[in-house]
Order: C-alpha cells, then structure tokens, then sequence
C-alpha cells in the first residue's frame, strides 16, 4: 500500500521486553514518511499531464 515490500515493517520480530503497544508506535515511527515519495511522483505527473495539456490548446 505505501510502496514497500510486504513484511517490510511488519515482518520484524518484537524485540524481547517491548510492550505490544510500544511496539506498534515504534513500527508507525519507522514509517512515518514513507509514503511521501509517492506522493511526490503523483503529483509531478498530474502537473506534467496538465502542462502537456495546456501546451496542446
């Protein structure tokens, strides 16, 4: 979903003494900003697209 392999996050083992909620926060940390890339190329082809448009009328 957020361009990552599947598991990539959530594959890792639990460290031992880690609560499953501290765990989890820390999961979300690592991810944080993963999706921003993404996000980053989506928006570059949308104004491609338009420019290109544009640029035909």
């Amino acid at each position: 979903m957020m361009g990552l392999p599947e598991g990539h996050v959530t594959g890792v083992p639990r460290p031992e003494g880690m609560s499953l909620p501290g765990y989890r926060n820390a999961q979300l940390k690592v991810i944080g900003g993963g999706v921003v890339p993404q996000q980053g190329a989506y928006a570059l082809r949308m104004l491609l697209h338009r420019a290109q448009d544009e640029a035909a009328s």
